[in-house]
């Protein structure tokens, strides 16, 4: 087995991938409120 050294492995796809969830996640977020301000303003 080989010896496990810390920092040595790439992470730049597993970054990338965090950033878009980031992404689609804050945009999500920003998406329900603004559905619920409205489901608010127009008391439907």
């Amino acid at each position: 087995m080989a010896e496990h050294k810390h920092g040595e492995m790439d992470i730049e796809v597993q970054e990338k991938t965090f950033d878009g969830f980031m992404r689609f996640t804050t945009w999500s977020v920003v998406v329900i409120l603004l559905i619920l301000v409205g489901l608010a303003i127009f008391r439907v």
